[in-house]
């Protein structure tokens, strides 16, 4: 399924021809790119573990604003890791030739939007969103689930590169893509301590998801319970 071009990128022939709108199809995984996150740790993820959530949450809001609303759940795992659930279509998903699921290499290559743009839009504590490859290349481990109308797969990646092939998992009747990631190693956060357990992240994801009006978020620290949510505003048209 995938061709290694000698530069750093294991490419998926098939998708060659898919129209990119934010990832290239055809790259499937570009190690280079990975590799020029992890050197540059300090500059990709200037806050930190919360900046890297909302990296992936950033996502979750960009489907919620096209759907019109959607919701987002993050939680903080006592193990140090993060899951960022959501309740959109899921992560684009196709079919080559030969039936096989390509999923959009979101962990994998740079979102091509963001991520070499000379000003890309700032993301709520201040700094530049770079995409979701930031938050993979900068994990020990992450496990990327979607759920489509379609079908529902996941997949593990180590360091931004897979692991494993994309699984089938069973249909439950949702849809929706969930993320869970455990930073590889303690990241500096600008105003606590380091690491992913730093305890003002709840609180301080909490807030700052007030800056996406289209999606409804919820922080649950599994660390000490609490449960920090955020209602999402009336849509446009509605009353109450």
């Amino acid at each position: 399924m995938y061709d290694a071009d000698g530069a750093g990128h294991i490419e998926v022939p098939a998708a060659a021809a898919w129209r990119n709108t934010t990832h290239d199809w055809a790259a499937g995984v570009d190690t280079g790119h990975l590799s020029r996150i992890r050197d540059g740790a300090a500059a990709f993820a200037p806050g930190g573990l919360r900046h890297l959530v909302l990296e992936v949450v950033a996502y979750a809001a960009d489907e919620a604003e096209s759907r019109g609303g959607g919701r987002c759940t993050v939680t903080l795992h006592a193990d140090g890791s993060v899951s960022v659930a959501d309740d959109g279509r899921g992560t684009d998903t196709r079919f080559d030739d030969a039936g096989r699921a390509v999923r959009k290499p979101v962990m994998a290559t740079k979102d091509l939007r963001f991520f070499d743009h000379p000003e890309p839009p700032p993301l709520p504590d201040g700094h530049p969103r770079r995409g979701m490859s930031v938050v993979a290349a900068l994990s020990a481990w992450l496990v990327h689930t979607n759920r489509r109308a379609g079908g529902a797969w996941t997949q593990r990646y180590e360091y931004g590169v897979p692991v494993t092939g994309l699984t089938p998992v069973a249909d439950d009747g949702t849809t929706g893509t969930l993320v869970h990631f455990r930073p590889a190693e303690p990241l500096p956060a600008p105003d606590g301590p380091a690491g992913p357990g730093a305890p003002a992240a709840a609180g301080t994801t909490a807030a700052w998801a007030g800056s996406w009006p289209h999606l409804s978020v919820e922080v649950v620290d599994r660390r000490t319970g609490v449960s920090r949510p955020r209602p999402r505003p009336p849509r446009a048209g509605r009353s109450g």
